[in-house]
């Protein structure tokens, strides 16, 4: 056999394996009248049918339900088997479970392509062409309704709504009350928050601040806060819920649509060039909302006091013979989704009409995005109440039974108990790795924090490194549950800790590792881990099961800046050694000695 080949028989072999068509196999011929001109083909219209129309639509179909299948099967398979494996229990109601999750994937396939079609256009849209209509002022205040809108529209939210119905009024009555009665201020409270890093985000695209001050002027005030909140015996449990918040906030909504308008802004203005502008304003919507949050349980602890909480809460169990219509299944899934989608999409359309006085750019493609996101939300509302947060709950109450004793396995404790806790651990442990590692959003991070560090900061170093950090955080979170830590001493060590590493940590190390934390935290991640976390709690007696998620934001920020600065050691040593081989060699030259060979 030849080991060369010309190449143009090259080009030969490789095209015969093509498959194209021509396009003068798919026209008529073109016919002529008696006067030699052209006859015009009247192009008949292609009956499609059935089995056509689905071999076309399967591709298009397939590759955005292989995406969700691969972000929800192999986290509900893991919960599915070790609860049937190592803690020898059934699944209750599995085919709703299976139903519910069936519903999850496909939320969020239709919800994710509405979100491609139809609401990213209008933030690109107002990205590009809001900075050159309108004032600075109006464009701030545009991005703020923005992150309010965007927050009602994360999915991860309903898990937070939801959470209320599970939580005890007479162990924790400012966290019931925040969870029920002020259900709505506490999301329209972490919008805020949201809004405010959106204005404060495109303020540091605009005018390139640096990320370290905006951490040390947000942390700082918010670990203050944590302090004083953890000396009042009842309000220290609103902590973990607050901080869980800003988990929450930084979803596959929020994130792209505020950051397309901040920076549309800076690129409008000649700024945000450097691979690092898009950096940072994941990290602010995460710490925002904790503040606002935290502001908020102060303000009702002001308002009302634990024994009227009770009362109210009592009295109006007793008074509700009947739940209404709209607060029962299916409807308030269906309301949900609808008040979640239509007010952001009507708020963009006012902008773009009467600010940018702009029309509807391909209304058509638009509508079937937007109809999309409806149908998707409302699938995906469905399959978070009878499937995720189902089993979620389910495993989260049955793993205590590994190391003590629950009502609802006869046969607990199924191991002694340090053998036990030890399986619980590593059951929290390997949940957080595999389910981040699995992470498409950090995937792309990894690749895109390889490529600006020239390759000193490798894509599988960062996976490896979040992943670990994600783990040890819920991990820990598990172990805050079950020896009842107080949220306010794993945080403020854990935040502190963080704040000394960023003070050395140079700003491109700094920018990965907070924003890590927030591509963690997915729509299918945050309901499970929320409702494990609350199952857990409930299991063993806990009075709240919140703080595990904002365990799992804070492990990989450690984790990654500590794996910087060794990466930034490294890289420094190196570069030390290049210049002295330099000075050497150039002494060597000067003086017109030889060079000292390796055996020398």
């Amino acid at each position: 056999m030849p080991k060369e080949i010309r190449f143009g028989a090259f080009v030969r072999e490789v095209n015969s394996r093509h498959r194209y068509l021509s396009y003068n196999h798919v026209t008529p011929k073109l016919d002529h009248d008696d006067n030699g001109e052209p006859v015009p083909v009247r192009v008949r219209p292609y009956k499609l049918g059935s089995t056509m129309a689905l071999r076309l639509i399967q591709p298009y179909v397939g590759i955005r339900l292989i995406d969700q299948m691969r972000a929800v099967l192999p986290l509900a398979l893991y919960l599915v088997l070790f609860q049937i494996v190592v803690l020898r229990s059934d699944i209750a109601d599995a085919w709703t479970i299976t139903a519910g999750l069936v519903a999850v994937i496909l939320g969020l396939m239709f919800f994710m392509e509405g979100l491609r079609v139809g609401l990213m256009p209008f933030g690109q849209a107002l990205g590009s062409s809001l900075p050159t209509r309108a004032k600075l002022p109006v464009v701030l205040i545009i991005a703020f309704l923005l992150g309010i809108g965007v927050t009602f529209a994360e999915p991860a939210i309903g898990a937070l709504k939801a959470a209320g119905a599970i939580v005890n009024v007479q162990s924790a009555p400012y966290l019931y009350t925040l969870l029920n009665d002020w259900a709505e201020v506490l999301v329209l409270g972490v919008g805020i928050g949201v809004g405010a890093a959106a204005i404060v985000g495109t303020l540091r695209f605009l005018y390139d601040w640096s990320l370290k001050p905006l951490i040390y002027l947000t942390l700082i005030p918010t670990i203050g806060l944590t302090f004083f909140i953890s000396l009042d015996p009842e309000l220290s449990k609103t902590l973990g819920l607050a901080w869980d918040c800003g988990a929450v906030t930084t979803g596959p909504v929020t994130v792209p649509l505020v950051l397309s308008l901040g920076i549309g802004i800076a690129a409008a203005a000649g700024k945000g060039g450097d691979g690092m502008s898009g950096f940072g304003i994941v990290t602010l919507a995460s710490l925002f909302p904790i503040l606002v949050v935290m502001g908020l349980s102060v303000y009702v602890h002001q308002s009302t006091t634990p024994a009227d909480i009770i009362a109210a809460a009592q009295l109006s169990n007793g008074t509700a013979d009947t739940t209404p219509w709209f607060d029962q299944t299916p409807w308030v899934e269906t309301i949900a989704g609808l008040r979640a989608i239509v007010p952001l999409v009507i708020f963009l359309f006012l902008v773009l009409t009467f600010v940018l006085k702009e029309k509807l750019p391909h209304p058509g493609k638009i509508s079937y995005g937007i109809t999309l996101s409806v149908i998707g939300m409302i699938i995906f509302n469905l399959g978070l109440t009878y499937g995720l947060s189902k089993l979620g709950a389910q495993s989260g109450g049955i793993v205590p039974a590994a190391f003590t004793q629950i009502t609802s396995v006869e046969t607990s404790p199924l191991y002694d108990w340090l053998v036990g806790l030890m399986i619980a651990i590593a059951f929290a442990w390997i949940l957080g790795f595999g389910a981040t590692l699995a992470e498409p959003a950090l995937n792309a991070l990894g690749i895109t924090v390889e490529n600006l560090t020239n390759g000193a900061f490798k894509k599988k170093t960062l996976l490896y490194a979040v992943s670990i950090g994600v783990g040890c955080g819920i991990a820990i979170g598990v172990a805050k549950i079950v020896f009842n830590i107080p949220i306010a001493w794993l945080l403020i060590p854990g935040y502190i800790t963080a704040l000394v590493l960023t003070f050395f940590s140079n700003e491109e190390y700094v920018n990965v590792a907070w924003d890590s934390a927030g591509v963690t935290t997915g729509p299918v991640t945050v309901p499970l881990v929320l409702a494990m976390g609350l199952g857990f709690g409930d299991a063993v007696n806990a009075v709240e099961g919140f703080g595990i998620l904002s365990m799992a934001s804070i492990g990989p920020i450690i984790s990654v800046l500590s794996v910087g600065l060794w990466v930034q050691w490294k890289v420094n040593a190196q570069h030390r050694r290049y210049d002295e081989t330099y000075e050497a060699e150039k002494q060597i030259l000067e003086t017109g000695a030889s060079v000292p060979s390796q055996s020398e």
